[in-house]
């Protein structure tokens, strides 16, 4: 059976032009990498979770910064893509605003270096950032860049 994750991309207008929220993997397997390694925060829905309230959760978690609850803010649904993994990922947009610089992530624990029976802690993110939409298909991973071209469908029909 296939994970399924939920997150949340956030969006602003700056300039009148749009920005999104992307965040980038930590740990030693991203360190390096960077075109298509981006991703919305998210997390892993366990049975009997309510999707939204996990994609509220993980971009806490990611971003150290919490969202309004669904009867306070407007969380539009983009729906869901499947990654190449076989992960199902839902996502809704919300406008709002964070700076990058106080992002702060929750950490994981890895043998590293592998074989050395050392565990070392890393950020599950270990930086976020803003980017225009193009700028954000080319960063985000392959499947997700659909969360970026249903949003502005969303926004021009307004």
């Amino acid at each position: 059976m296939s994970r399924t994750s939920a997150g949340i991309l956030l969006y602003h207008l700056r300039d009148e032009r749009l920005e999104l929220l992307l965040a980038h993997p930590g740990g030693p397997f991203f360190a390096q990498k960077d075109l298509r390694s981006w991703s919305i925060p998210k997390g892993e829905i366990e049975e009997g979770e309510e999707p939204l309230a996990v994609a509220r959760r993980e971009f806490a978690e990611e971003t150290g910064h919490g969202l309004p609850p669904p009867e306070h803010a407007a969380y539009r649904p983009l729906g869901e893509v499947r990654q190449k993994s076989g992960k199902l990922v839902l996502a809704w947009a919300l406008e709002g605003d964070l700076d990058p610089a106080t992002a702060v992530s929750n950490t994981f624990e890895l043998e590293w270096p592998p074989g050395s029976g050392q565990q070392r802690a890393f950020p599950e993110i270990d930086r976020v950032a803003w980017f225009d939409p193009a700028e954000a298909r080319r960063r985000i991973g392959e499947a997700q860049a659909a969360f970026v071209e249903r949003l502005e469908v969303l926004l021009r029909a307004e």
